[in-house]
């Protein structure tokens, strides 16, 4: 369902004053005029009914009610760490992800990566990927405030998985890499019940050996989905879309267990 999100918290008063492209959608769209109210979700998920005040100067000036929480998740966080792909493609991997309810994107330089031939400033790109998210998630209506990171190394990169090791002690790492190099599947992963997830995707040339190494070691669990090579945008959303229903639908796919003899149940 469709919800427009505040691009910034309101100020103490609880006033708004939105304009540019919020303007055009609310006033001349939704053709909204003082008076009127509409439901909007806080940038941090909760959710408020705006009063519009004044529709003047290209801009909506309204004020918020009191906020509302928005609808928990049923599944622990997903976070998705994204190796740079080539050109744009990582703008689909970012509307994808914040559709998708991810719950965060950390890019990354693989050694593998191909840099942008653009010049475009990593500020302006950030900004880029933020409005990405917001207009994705308006669109589909994910109640999760997907954040998304600066570019990392990949030593940065180990050295925030580590941060987040830290804060959740089942925190489950997959590797999802082209050579079948994993122990287990998708569901026996999962059915450990981990407190966060965190995937990683690599970019068009798939990871180095010395990559899978230092991955591995710094306790990634290395996953291969299919007999088939992804391209890497199809990947990130392949691999995220699997491990949400696994996590959605775990109570169905719980293998039944036999009751011991005599205590058959009598439904």
């Amino acid at each position: 369902m469709k919800r427009f999100i505040l691009p910034q918290a309101p100020g103490p008063d609880g006033r708004v004053r939105l304009s540019g492209v919020d303007y055009h959608y609310l006033v001349r769209v939704r053709r909204l005029a003082p008076g009127e109210t509409f439901p909007a979700r806080l940038p941090g998920g909760g959710e408020t009914l705006i009063r519009v005040l004044s529709v003047e100067g290209a801009a909506l000036t309204g004020v918020c009610g009191p906020e509302a929480p928005g609808p928990g998740s049923p599944l622990p966080p997903i976070i998705l760490f994204q190796a740079l792909p080539k050109a744009n493609k990582m703008d689909l991997i970012v509307r994808q992800a914040a559709e998708g309810g991810l719950t965060e994107l950390v890019p990354f330089s693989s050694e593998y990566s191909i840099p942008r031939p653009d010049g475009e400033g990593p500020g302006n790109r950030l900004r880029r990927w933020e409005k990405i998210i917001r207009e994705a998630r308006q669109q589909s209506g994910s109640p999760i405030a997907t954040a998304i990171r600066p570019p990392l190394s990949l030593e940065g990169l180990l050295a925030y998985w580590e941060e987040l090791r830290g804060r959740k002690q089942k925190t489950l790492g997959l590797l999802f890499h082209q050579t079948p190099l994993e122990q287990a599947s998708l569901h026996g992963y999962l059915d450990k019940e981990p407190e966060m997830v965190v995937l990683v995707i690599g970019p068009e040339g798939g990871f180095s050996p010395g990559e899978v190494s230092r991955f591995l070691g710094a306790g990634f669990l290395p996953l291969t989905i299919g007999d088939t090579v992804l391209r890497t945008e199809t990947a990130a959303l392949y691999g995220a879309a699997a491990i949400r229903i696994i996590l959605l639908e775990r109570t169905s796919w719980l293998p039944n267990i036999p009751l011991p003899c005599g205590n058959e149940s009598s439904f």
